[in-house]
């Protein structure tokens, strides 16, 4: 009896320390997917309106970033709450029924401090030449993109994926 008590024991060791090694894979495999975009492009403010919306190339270009992006299992939008972040991600939440939230009133600590909260999901925020490098900057910790992005980039596509507590940062580029 003692021989078949021993035996039952070590299963039971050798089943919690499989489910231990399982659950610890899964955890470290846990990964959240930051896309981070400055909006497409405007139009030329006529008016006194720095709020302008987007031109026949920026609507093309949001089409492409949704055709990019509609397949990443999305589940987070984040834009600022002007005319052109908004109608820069508004073909991908169209297409992925997901609703664009605005951050603006956060400051940029409590903006990186709402992201870092979410976990294992995939991420996309629509900034603009002057606040994407900050929030990949300091999503990250590290010095990605060394600062503004010039008045005519449009396209690229900055991708920082987090792994637990580490980041990784990607360029890639998006639309024509």
């Amino acid at each position: 009896m003692l021989y078949l008590f021993t035996f039952n024991v070590l299963n039971v060791q050798t089943m919690f320390k499989s489910i231990f090694i399982a659950v610890a894979f899964f955890l470290s495999s846990c990964t959240t997917t930051y896309y981070v975009v400055r909006h497409a492009e405007k139009e030329t403010a006529t008016t006194m309106s720095s709020d302008v919306p987007l031109s026949a190339a920026g609507r093309q270009r949001a089409e492409a970033l949704k055709n990019r992006l509609q397949s990443r299992n999305i589940k987070y939008l984040f834009a600022t709450p002007t005319l052109r972040t908004n109608a820069t991600l508004q073909p991908l939440s169209n297409a992925i029924h997901i609703p664009i939230v605005a951050y603006n009133n956060d400051t940029l600590n409590q903006f990186i401090n709402r992201l870092r909260a979410i976990k294992n999901s995939n991420v996309v925020i629509a900034g603009h030449s002057n606040t994407v490098d900050d929030i990949v900057n300091t999503l990250t910790g590290r010095n990605y993109i060394a600062g503004d992005l010039p008045e005519t980039a449009f396209g690229d596509l900055f991708i920082v994926k987090r792994k637990g507590n580490t980041y990784t940062f990607y360029k890639d580029h998006f639309g024509e």
